[in-house]
């Protein structure tokens, strides 16, 4: 195999969906200011995916699809909304200095049409009893332009 291909056969690493939010948050992660993410566990169930697991990789792209690095999860917790705590809100890297405000703007995002659109549910909601899988991650090794420049091995 040629060098630092091994990663075309990992799963994506999606964060938001392609644009403004999706460029955010991938320069958040690149930066080492977002350490972790929060997906509903309603997404997982109806795409019937497996949960990731501490150890899994993934591949990060840009919002046009390029690869900028893989993500290695460093752990996953299931709970309801209303148990999400300040660090983890902080460990996402978005600026947020309160849970309220974290919640804030997750709830416009999973509340926005297109998520909506994406769960097939054009009323679809949440409140505090829904699980969401919080998950926490590191850089394994940053993508260059189509190459790889390991960071760690």
């Amino acid at each position: 195999m040629p060098p630092h291909q091994d990663h075309l056969d990992l799963p994506q690493f999606l964060l938001g969906f392609p644009g403004p939010l999706r460029d955010r948050l991938v320069a958040a992660v690149l930066s080492g200011a977002k350490t972790a993410t929060t997906g509903l566990l309603t997404e997982y169930e109806r795409g019937e995916e497996p949960l990731p697991s501490a150890g899994q990789r993934s591949v990060m792209p840009d919002s046009a699809g390029r690869p900028v690095a893989v993500i290695e999860v460093t752990g996953v917790r299931v709970v309801r909304l209303a148990e999400v705590d300040r660090g983890h809100a902080m460990a996402e890297g978005e600026g947020h200095t309160t849970v309220a405000a974290w919640r804030s703007a997750h709830e416009d995002f999973w509340h926005g049409p297109d998520l909506r659109h994406e769960l097939g549910d054009p009323e679809f909601t949440v409140d505090d009893d829904t699980l969401v899988v919080l998950e926490t991650f590191r850089i394994a090794e940053r993508l260059e332009r189509g190459s790889a420049s390991a960071q760690e091995r």
